[in-house]
């Protein structure tokens, strides 16, 4: 969040505090002044998080991720920098802080109400929103970190406050500046804060925001900028709890000022405050930390403010700041060696891991906002789909020596995001022993050992914790990234009772598929229509992958970290396309697109998928899926013109159209939106299930009305129900504890 107000009247009242900058200059001057000092190059420190949305410009974004496009925009960042002899040290968020947890939680909320906005735009106009309603892929961030590293980048995961890690460690190593976009940078006395948002790659130019220049324009030494950003509002103290301090300073400001300052109101706030923090102190230094008696505020109030001002004291400014946190104890330090722990912070810092470090070493796990439609109450939420492969996962790290015992069992405090979850509290989740032939192995044997049988003890590991330890002879067999999208399809399965043969056809054709697309073939991938429901079964699929890559590190990492990424087995928009396909009918082979190789493969993989899904009871059938086929419509069209009917057909206008919806179609509310014929035609063809096995063609010609519902309506044969605003799936697999919960990021 950074500091309330403080970035935007940088932009809209501070001119003199912005200087356009050219990052080749700058680095060419950091080399010269830097040449003594062993430094090798010049060195920018990026925030990851910050640039997300500026490094994602693919054009589809809610189908689950353009992921090998989305490789291609980084590589060309980056090399944009390295060809100007400027390195890269990326930093992540690796951790969710106790006193930021409100803010996060209210971020999550406000995001959860963007995408049911964008869900319901997709089923009433048919199509992807505009850029007002820009939701990023789901498990985004975490993919990134290793995207970055495959491209041999330096990626940092942070153990504490990312603002924190980022500026202190930019300040350690002489960095030429912070790329980034969060005010906080303006306040620790680090490196140059450089915008990326005002980054023109192409030239490498941007904006600085000049920290003295800053202080010149409000009236304040460096010193006092802590204390300035405390009283406007971060994520420490917030703003609510200092609006009585703003208020009297603003009634002040006005009355000693007149005429207002430029800018108003955002102006005259940020100059207010900072003329009563100009005021409260002596034009002498300060120690660090300092808050002046004479600001009105109760003990609690005091303690947080300077809690707050200290926050930004970074590593050798003061005696009293953060400690070494690898000194911190762990959550579980009792149940794992310390040589395990150490690994762990290792790990997790190098972003060779994922999930492990917040499980062994904090005790909790959160995850942020998926793409899912809350009103749509067939689809679990992704949360609960993987809660038991992560208890299994758990219970991997965690209970070696608890086996049959239920004495001092260990709970994992889980944050997610799901329909029905407040987030008011954390789901307490206890592990779950995975299903092993053997006793269950050491963690210390599968990530240290060195024996013959550890090779074969770590894979079975990583398959019992999503129930396919029929698998294992197809390891080795076939490719890593396949094995890794039929387990992950299985579990989904086994899970999700409302899944039908359509939807597994889609899945594991669009992984066979995609081993033989350029990205721009991917890019060029024409949609007939959006299915709200094949967009939220991509993003189940992408946060599925994340839950791979926690189990394979848990379990010694038998596969190898490349083939659990996403640009090597999911791509949104070939998803889409194979959804719409395998839900109008296509033949299998025109699904494989006439390849015999891939057609074989993508048989044995779903033969084997069905035989593990039968001895456990679980049968597939068939349940096609009409998309939504409403008419495109532009917002604020009224009735009249939405209803009147005659929209030309897809086919000869070329235009993405529709999305999944429930409801009566076209004859039940009786409008069409071509001829009778026409419609009726097309609708005995969907009732028969026989369409054009063209490649280039689907079954969704008619452009008006939902499912139509002459067919009988297909009951969900899944146990599946909200109880008390929370779901509960089916108890066979042991979906929920007794709050049914869940939560990762």
């Amino acid at each position: 969040m950074g500091v309330k107000g403080l970035q935007h009247f940088m932009d809209s009242c501070c001119p003199e505090a912005r200087v356009t900058v050219h990052l080749r200059e700058m680095a060419k001057r950091q080399r010269v002044c830097t040449s003594t000092a062993n430094v090798p190059s010049a060195t920018l420190v990026v925030d990851g998080m910050a640039c997300l949305r500026h490094w994602y410009t693919c054009k589809d974004w809610v189908c689950g991720g353009q992921w090998r496009e989305y490789m291609d925009v980084l590589k060309g960042w980056v090399e944009a920098f390295t060809s100007a002899g400027i390195r890269l040290v990326f930093f992540f968020d690796g951790v969710v802080e106790d006193q930021k947890r409100q803010v996060w939680v209210k971020r999550r909320r406000r995001v959860n109400g963007e995408i049911s906005k964008m869900f319901r735009h997709m089923k009433a106009y048919g199509e992807q929103p505009g850029t007002e309603l820009f939701c990023l892929p789901s498990g985004l961030a975490t993919f990134t970190c290793f995207a970055l590293r495959s491209l041999g980048q330096n990626v940092f995961c942070s153990v504490q406050e990312a603002d924190y890690e980022i500026a202190s460690y930019a300040r350690q190593h002489g960095c030429m500046g912070i790329l980034g976009q969060d005010s906080d940078f303006l306040i620790y006395e680090s490196a140059p804060y450089l915008s990326v948002a005002k980054l023109r790659i192409d030239s490498l130019t941007t904006v600085m925001y000049d920290r003295q220049r800053l202080c010149r324009a409000i009236g304040l030494t460096a010193t006092q900028l802590p204390l300035l950003a405390c009283l406007l509002g971060n994520d420490v103290v917030s703003e609510e709890q200092m609006q009585h301090i703003r208020n009297n300073a603003i009634a002040t400001y006005r009355t000693n000022n007149p005429t207002p300052h430029r800018g108003a109101p955002q102006g005259q706030k940020v100059h207010a405050v900072s003329q009563l923090v100009s005021s409260l102190w002596g034009r002498e230094e300060q120690e660090p930390g300092f808050i002046p008696q004479s600001v009105n505020l109760s003990a609690p109030h005091r303690e947080l403010l300077k809690k707050g001002v200290r926050s930004y004291l970074l590593l050798g400014q003061d005696a009293s700041q953060r400690g070494d946190i690898s000194a911190a104890p762990s959550a579980f330090e009792k149940h794992v060696s310390p040589q395990i722990l150490k690994a762990c912070r290792e790990k997790h810092i190098a972003t060779e891991g994922f999930m492990v470090y917040s499980v062994v070493c904090q005790g909790v796990i959160d995850c942020s906002n998926t793409l899912e439609d809350e009103e749509d109450s067939e689809l679990l939420p992704q949360a609960l789909v993987y809660k038991p492969c992560r208890q299994r996962m758990y219970g991997l790290l965690l209970l070696r020596g608890h086996e049959g015992s239920s004495v001092d069992l260990p709970a994992i405090r889980e944050w997610f995001v799901y329909r029905g979850n407040p987030l008011k509290e954390p789901d307490m989740v206890h592990p779950v022993p995975v299903r092993l032939p053997c006793h269950q192995p050491s963690l210390d044997l599968l990530w240290f050992g060195t024996g013959p049988e550890v090779p074969t003890l770590r894979l079975m590991s990583f398959l019992s914790i999503f129930d396919c330890q029929e698998f294992s002879d197809l390891h080795g067999d076939i490719e890593d990234a396949l094995l890794a999208a039929l387990c992950l399809v299985t579990y989904i399965v086994l899970q999700v009772q409302t899944l039908s043969q359509e939807d597994i056809d889609a899945y594991l054709s669009q992984a066979v598929c995609l081993r033989l697309k350029s990205p721009d073939e991917l890019q060029h991938i024409k949609l007939p229509v959006l299915s709200s429901r094949a967009v939220q079964l991509g993003s189940l699929y992408v946060r599925g992958l994340g839950n791979l890559l926690g189990a394979n590190c848990a379990s010694g990492s038998p596969l190898p970290g490349a083939a659990l990424m996403p640009w090597h087995s999911f791509d949104g928009r070939l998803f889409h396309s194979k959804y719409l396909l395998a839900h109008g009918g296509t033949e299998a082979a025109v699904l494989l697109e006439s390849d015999s190789s891939c057609l074989s493969l993508f048989i044995r993989l779903r033969e084997r998928l069905r035989e593990t899904c039968g001895k456990r009871g679980r049968v597939l059938r068939s349940r096609p899926h009409a998309p939504e086929r409403g008419p495109r419509v532009p917002p604020g069209t009224g009735y009249r013109e939405r209803h009147a009917g005659g929209t030309k057909d897809w086919r000869e206008r070329g235009e993405t159209k529709g999305g999944h919806r429930h409801g009566g179609g076209w004859r039940a509310s009786g409008e069409a939106s071509g001829p009778p014929s026409e419609c009726e035609s097309r609708e005995r063809t969907w009732q028969r299930g026989h369409f054009n096995p063209h490649p280039g063609s689907y079954p969704y010609g008619h452009d008006g009305g939902a499912q139509n519902t002459s067919r009988p309506q297909i009951q969900s044969r899944g146990r599946t129900h909200l109880n008390r605003g929370r779901y509960t799936a089916a108890p066979r697999q042991q979906q929920c504890g007794n709050r049914c919960s869940s939560s990762w990021s």
